[in-house]
């Protein structure tokens, strides 16, 4: 499968190295919320796939995190026949001068839960979606040999599974004024 690139101004790689870096701007986001916030404009580097060929994906996410919502992660992104999307993106978010691990998931608008990094001042994390058996999406926290899990996202393969979709990496800078550049390793796509 090719890389793609969203949002972004470079030219996507023919192969992907183990580690990477993906650069935004401020005022990116992937993000809705009432009654008239719509963003999406972060950079977004991705692979096309069937919704239902989607089993694994997983990613090492670092930055040097400076500012409110600076943000970076995995993405899957469902593009609907009617021009809607859905997504989910879950990585770290810096919120109250820390950087926290976060997920937000978006069918008609967004929500969000974050939860404290596994190591104190810590700045990366491993980040794992999973299609399971009983037809959720689990978002995963690794840490070594230990996987927490972070959120169940039931609705995501409720359509036909025929649906376009973009499973990659993202970068966002909501506010600030700065770049922010934010590093992967280790991106792994499993489909069917």
């Amino acid at each position: 499968m090719s890389w793609k690139f969203a949002n972004y101004h470079n030219e996507p790689p023919s192969e992907l190295p183990n580690d990477f870096t993906i650069s935004t701007k401020a005022k990116t986001d992937l993000w809705e919320k009432p009654p008239s916030t719509h963003s999406f404009s972060a950079p977004i580097l991705y692979q096309k796939i069937q919704l239902s060929s989607f089993k694994k994906a997983r990613v090492a996410v670092s930055a040097d995190w400076k500012e409110l919502y600076d943000q970076g992660g995995i993405c899957i992104i469902i593009n609907k026949a009617d021009g809607s999307k859905k997504w989910l993106k879950a990585g770290i978010e810096y919120v109250e001068n820390a950087p926290h691990v976060s997920v937000v998931a978006t069918d008609r608008w967004s929500d969000w839960s974050l939860r404290p990094m596994p190591s104190e001042g810590g700045t990366g994390a491993t980040i794992e979606m999973a299609r399971e058996k009983d037809g959720s999406l689990w978002v995963y926290l690794l840490e070594g040999v230990r996987r927490s899990p972070l959120r169940e996202v039931t609705w995501f393969f409720e359509g036909d599974g025929k649906e376009d979709c973009w499973v990659g990496v993202y970068a966002a800078k909501p506010g600030g004024s700065a770049d922010l550049e934010v590093g992967f390793s280790h991106l792994v796509i499993e489909t069917d």
